[in-house]
């Protein structure tokens, strides 16, 4: 069994971070709101004080955080005060948090000048993935940081990808939630319209799911109340993906589409209507909660 130290433990994190301890594992933890930490060191993990001591003498560094800057800083710092400077060669960096393809470069490229193997691996599948250990991991780096590492992430998740060298993780992934993005505004705008012509939402849902329409936002994740027990629209859409992270997934598709000049209208389009939803105040609800945007009652 490895010595891990995780980093970040938020939603995804702490059930990733949890997974990690059921496999017998032995890990060190750290996240800047202490009261996540408390579950897992009921679970056996080690609380640190801050990044530098959960990493001390690990194998492997695991983080999880909200976006590019956070991992620009952690890693790289701002004045030579990143934990690339404190590792050791021989530990293995798995980056799973969803950012810019260039950042995860950039920090990629400073870890290989250390002589550190790092590779960015950022997830699919939720938090109710990330619970059940049934998570898809979308690896970007070296074949030989990826065979180290699959033994690691096959304890919180069920897919493993190799999607290429170093960013190739997060092009891949940001590529899945802009379509994610646009198959569930799609979907919350017919199950509206059907309702709205007088049929029963499970009724609608049953149909599209056997249908040419069927998709996982409408049959694993359905976005109106009362269809589908354990998904957040079941809970008022709380906790889940936020809003304001699938806002943050659309601007990095969006600024990725426009240095490499892909038509991406779609996309564009999602974005605008995650917006309004966000102006209606609902940044920390579940990115479900689009279907209150297309609701009339």
């Amino acid at each position: 069994m490895a010595r891990i130290g995780f980093l970040g433990l938020g939603n995804m994190g702490q059930p990733m971070a949890s997974n990690l301890l059921k496999a017998g594992h032995k890990l060190t933890v750290f996240d800047l709101v202490v009261e996540q930490c408390a579950p897992l060191a009921d679970q056996g993990a080690t609380i640190a004080d801050n990044a530098s001591s959960a990493i001390e003498n690990v194998d492997v560094v695991i983080s999880m955080l909200p976006a590019s800057e956070d991992v620009s800083l952690l890693y790289l710092g701002e004045n030579g005060d990143g934990l690339l400077d404190q590792l050791s060669t021989y530990t293995l960096v798995i980056d799973c948090s969803t950012i810019a393809a260039e950042t995860a470069r950039e920090v990629a490229a400073a870890a290989n000048d250390r002589g550190i193997t790092m590779l960015d691996a950022p997830v699919s599948g939720g938090v109710g993935g990330a619970v059940a250990g049934t998570l898809t991991f979308i690896v970007g780096g070296r074949e030989s940081g990826f065979d180290a590492a699959k033994p690691i992430l096959k304890d919180m998740g069920k897919n493993i990808f190799h999607a290429g060298d170093a960013g190739a993780g997060q092009v891949a992934k940001i590529c899945n939630n802009m379509l994610l993005a646009i198959t569930m505004t799609g979907t919350a705008e017919a199950l509206q319209m059907g309702v709205d012509n007088g049929l029963d939402p499970r009724v609608l849902s049953d149909v599209i799911s056997a249908s040419s329409g069927g998709n996982w936002a409408v049959s694993t994740y359905n976005p109106y109340p009362g269809v589908m027990e354990n998904v957040p629209a079941a809970n008022d859409y709380a906790r889940g993906f936020l809003v304001r992270l699938m806002i943050k997934d659309l601007d990095l598709a969006l600024g990725m589409a426009d240095q490499s000049t892909s038509y991406t209208p779609l996309g564009k389009l999602a974005r605008r209507q995650y917006e309004q939803l966000r102006e209606r105040g609902a940044d920390d609800l579940d990115f479900s909660s689009i279907q209150s945007l297309y609701r009339t009652e």
